[in-house]
This record gives structure tokens, C-alpha cells and sequence, in this order.
């Protein structure tokens, strides 16, 4: 009698009710119901006694968060509050001005980094570097960029007064700015390169998203492409159903490309192709690296499991998990891990096991304990760890200087040279022939030594422990010589640092100024002239021989 009860206690709680693997119905769900009734108590108590005034809305969102925390990081709460924040990630949609902002080390102060093209920041005239002074009456002064974030976006058609000062001129200049939905381009950029080779730029799986890229690759067809790149590097995922749609503009109907196995039979559920494809037979390159994710991966490996396209670059991310949106009470929501996803030969690329004990331990699946699988072809392919790529292909690192110049930089001295060359330069080349001269990076090369900017040197660090081992372990008496001298040969010296890197540098500046002019799209063209990846899958679509040795059955 007592388990009918709790069974029927638990429908009511949960609205199922589910029995899990080694426990019973009624042990399951006494637990649950002894544990929100424990919970209950505690917060009741704490409301009448604790000696402050608690604010509901923070200490139980604070609990929920932990709850969720001790699962996996896709399975979130967002309160009424933090709502379009879930609309925005499935949709790539949302209301504000259309730009990029960040936080300027030097002002204390956030910046208009990147207008998006035909947006209300692009029509305003807001351009790089302007200091936003005040939204509405509201300084922004000290604030950060997500303060400043929320204060820009709103809902569609309201208007703010934005103040800005603009560093080039010192001039302070007020707009009235109208917000309106803006939506991440999942296609940003495409292009037909030497021999017929297309390229197309899949940022994100967002709505519609495939068909943006079946757009492209049909005028691409009509300019003569004969292969295809498919630029998956930096794809966090979205869409289930726009990956799979994604895959079928290059692979025939009926063909099952993932599988959904959860707990809940509804979670179960298989995708197939589902109209004729574009083109079945065009040699195909898809790049990949460690933040290609989720329904990135279903359709790297999809093509990978059919044997469709070659995939370069370096292994993926390893996002094996499949997420539903939930409606809750209060207009809140939640995101939750319903199931696991399986590729066309059968396997879960999923590289990490979520514990859920301690706290939401992890464990990464090692290589060792992975388990092979075979493509349609015959070739051997793994599981866990993500997509392996069929030819690896390490991008070039960056150097520790220019990342310091870059991302690091407390006198901000590359981006005002930046925002001062654009303002001296009304028009520049088109994005993929833009080139600083000799003369221009020697001015900036001046400017970053009159600055004063300096960077910790990996080295030095390096040097610094070795040099406490050996004093440890009882050997630098012995050593001092041989030290002393590698510290001279590696003495911070940033000149040096700034000729030896000058071609790296003068890329990331290249990029950051073309992005002024001709904004993402224009970025992405002038990078393919030194992408090592690009290259690569290049030569390999000019040598259909060795494309083709790569997809074939394996010989015995």
C-alpha cells in the first residue's frame, strides 16, 4: 500500500514516474519527496529566524544551481529574467543595436569593438573604439560588459539615447538608437577559390541555417565549383534537425544520420535525410577543431561514418548529449540533458562521463577505453573523444606576444592604433588584398615601445622553475654557469619580440582593421590567404587520387 502511495505521490511531483536501474519506484521517489520536504523545512526556517531578510529570488536560485551543477553544464535554469538568453542560443535572434562590445583595459571603460553590417550601430555611425558615456541618462562609467550588454538590448522598435565619445576626434556625440532583432549570420561568408574549389563558412546551427547553406553552395555550383570546404572550426552546435538537414544537401534520402536514446521512450528518436540532395558526389572537405561541437559533430561525423567527405583539422570537442528546452512557472525555463546522440555507424562521440556524486565529478573517457567502430567503407573510427579527422592538420600557435597585444594588453596599445589608422583612412584594398606596409608596422612597432608594454615570457617562467629544481635537488653550484648564460640569451627583450613575430602581428592587425570596412565577412576573406588549414584541404582537393585513397576500403 505505502508504494502505491508514493507512486502515486511521485506522478504527482514529477508527473511520470520512472524507476532507475537498481532502485526501487518507491525508494526512488521516498527520497526525492523526504529530501524536498527536508528542503522546505530548511528554507521556512531560515526565513523566520536567519538574521538578515533573505531574498527568495537569489538564495533558492543559488540552490538550484547547485542542484543542476551536480549534473552536467548544459543542464540549465534561466529565471524570467535570463529567458531571451535560451531564445537567443536556439534561435541565434535577438533585440538590441547589432554590435560588438568589450571591455577597454586602459579607460576602464566598455567600447564599441565591431558594428554588424546593416545594423541600428552601423546606421547610427558607431565605429570602432567609441566609449559608450551613458544609455539613457544611465552612465556607464566603471560598468561591465554585461551591465553594459543589458542595457542595450531590449525589446524590438525601443529607443534609447546613446552618448558616445569618439577617441580619433575627442568629439562627444548623442544618438537616438531603435533596437531590433538581430540575428547571428550562420553563413557569414562563402566563395569559389582557385580550381573550382568552394568554400563556405557554417557558423552555428541555427534556424534555418541549412538552408543558407544550400544557398550558397547553389550559386557556388552556378560559378563553377567542383568541391566543396565546409568550415566547421568554431561551430558550437544548436539545431539537431539543421545539422541533419545540413547533411542531406550532400548525402541521398533515407540515409539515418543519428540516433537519440534517453531514458523516456518520447526521447527516443531517429533523424533520416529526407528530400534529394544537392550534389552526392562532389569531393567534400570538412575542417574541424577542438570548438566543433555538438550538432557540429553529428554532421562531421555523419560524413565521416558514410564515408561523404574527408574531415581535417584536429580532433572535436566531443559533445555527445542532447538538450530540450522547458517551459516552467513565472515564465522561467530550463535546458535539460534528455539523451545521448549515436552517429551513423553506431557510435556516441561523448568525451566526458558526468558522475553525479560529489558534487558533479567528470571523468574523460581515455583513448584506451574507447571502442572501434566502422564506417560504411570499412574504416576503422572510434567512439568517445569527439571526431578523430581523417588527416590532422595542427593550426599555426600563436605567439605570446601578439596574444598579450591582443587579448592582454593593459596600455591598449594595438587597438589605439587601430581606431587611429582607420580614422586617417577613409577606403582601404578589398578584404582578401588588404596589407600593412613596411612603414606602418615600423609606426607601430615605435608605438608599442614608447608605451611601455611588457608580457611575461614563458621562458623566463620555465627557467625560473628549473632553476628552483636544481637548487632543490642540490645541483645549481654545479649548474650556475650554464644558467646565468640562458638567462642573458633569453633576456625580456620586446623589440626583438616584435621583429621576430612581425608577420603574425601584422595578421591580427590586418583582420581587426579589415573588420571595420568590410565587417565579418571581409575577416574571413583576408584570413583564408594565410589559413594553413584552407591550404591543406586545397591541395588535397587537387589531388582527387589521394581524396580518394583516404575514403576508400581499407585493403586487407
Amino acid at each position: 500500500m505505502r508504494r502505491k502511495l508514493f507512486v502515486k505521490l511521485a506522478v504527482l511531483l514529477f508527473g511520470f514516474a520512472v524507476p532507475c536501474s537498481g532502485q526501487s519506484v518507491h525508494d526512488t521517489y521516498f527520497d526525492a519527496y523526504k529530501n524536498l520536504e527536508i528542503f522546505n523545512e530548511i528554507y521556512k526556517n531560515l526565513e523566520l529566524l536567519y538574521v538578515d531578510t533573505l531574498k527568495a529570488d537569489e538564495t533558492i536560485g543559488v540552490a538550484i544551481d547547485a542542484m543542476l551543477g551536480s549534473l552536467d553544464p548544459y543542464t540549465e535554469y534561466y529565471p524570467a529574467s535570463k529567458s531571451n538568453e535560451l531564445k537567443q542560443m536556439l534561435t541565434g535572434k535577438f533585440a538590441g543595436i547589432g554590435a560588438l562590445i568589450r571591455y577597454n583595459q586602459q579607460l576602464k571603460q566598455v567600447v564599441i569593438d565591431e558594428p554588424f553590417e546593416g545594423m541600428p550601430a552601423q546606421e547610427v555611425g558607431l565605429k570602432k573604439g567609441d566609449i559608450i558615456i551613458s544609455i539613457d541618462d544611465s552612465l556607464m562609467k566603471g560598468k561591465d560588459v554585461p551591465y553594459v550588454k543589458s542595457r542595450l538590448t531590449g525589446d524590438p522598435g525601443t529607443t534609447f539615447k546613446l552618448k558616445i565619445k569618439r577617441p580619433s576626434t575627442g568629439k562627444t556625440m548623442q544618438m537616438k538608437v531603435t533596437r531590433r532583432m538581430v540575428q547571428d549570420k550562420a553563413v557569414p561568408f562563402y566563395k569559389l577559390l582557385d580550381n573550382g574549389i568552394g568554400y563556405i563558412n557554417l557558423k552555428s546551427f541555427t534556424e534555418d541555417c541549412s538552408k543558407h547553406v544550400r544557398r550558397a553552395a547553389i550559386e557556388l555550383k552556378e560559378k563553377g565549383m567542383k568541391s566543396l570546404i565546409l568550415d566547421l572550426r568554431g561551430n558550437g552546435g544548436g539545431s539537431e534537425m539543421e545539422a541533419v538537414k545540413t547533411v542531406n544537401i550532400f548525402v541521398p534520402k533515407d540515409e539515418l544520420i543519428t540516433r537519440n536514446k534517453g531514458k523516456l521512450p518520447q526521447a527516443n528518436r531517429e533523424y533520416k535525410t529526407t528530400v534529394e540532395p544537392l550534389d552526392s558526389l562532389m569531393p567534400l572537405v570538412v575542417l574541424v577543431n577542438d570548438n566543433t561541437a555538438s550538432s557540429s559533430e553529428i554532421v562531421s561525423g555523419a560524413f565521416q561514418d558514410l564515408d561523404r567527405a574527408v574531415i581535417m583539422g584536429t580532433r572535436t570537442y566531443g559533445k555527445g548529449l542532447v538538450q530540450i528546452p522547458i517551459d516552467l512557472p513565472y515564465n522561467s525555463q530550463m535546458k535539460v540533458t534528455t539523451s545521448k546522440y549515436y552517429i551513423p555507424s553506431g557510435r556516441c562521440i561523448q568525451a566526458i562521463n558526468y558522475r553525479h556524486s560529489r558534487g558533479g565529478y567528470t571523468e574523460h573517457v581515455p583513448d584506451s577505453l574507447t571502442h572501434v567502430f566502422y564506417t560504411r567503407a570499412g574504416r576503422e573510427v572510434r567512439d568517445g573523444g569527439g571526431i578523430k579527422p581523417d588527416v590532422e592538420v595542427q593550426p599555426d600557435s600563436i605567439a605570446n606576444i601578439t596574444a598579450y597585444l591582443s587579448y592582454g594588453d593593459s596600455t591598449e596599445v594595438m587597438r589605439n592604433y587601430e581606431i587611429d589608422y582607420i580614422a586617417s583612412h577613409p577606403t582601404i584594398a578589398p578584404a582578401s588584398e588588404f596589407v600593412l606596409s613596411d612603414a606602418d608596422y615600423e609606426e607601430f612597432k615605435a608605438r608599442v615601445l614608447k608605451s611601455g608594454f611588457t608580457y611575461d615570457r614563458q621562458s623566463e617562467k620555465y627557467i625560473e622553475e628549473l632553476e628552483k629544481l636544481i637548487r632543490f635537488e642540490g645541483y645549481y653550484d654545479d649548474a650556475r654557469e650554464e644558467i646565468e648564460a640562458l638567462k642573458k640569451k633569453l633576456q625580456h627583450n620586446v623589440e626583438k619580440d616584435l621583429d621576430y613575430n612581425r608577420e603574425q602581428i601584422c595578421r591580427f592587425l590586418e583582420s581587426d582593421i579589415v573588420a571595420a570596412y568590410y565587417y565579418q565577412a571581409g575577416v574571413i576573406d583576408q584570413s583564408l590567404r594565410h589559413d594553413k588549414q584552407v591550404r591543406a584541404a586545397c591541395e588535397l582537393l587537387n589531388d582527387l587520387e589521394r581524396y580518394n585513397s583516404i575514403l576508400a576500403k581499407p585493403k586487407k
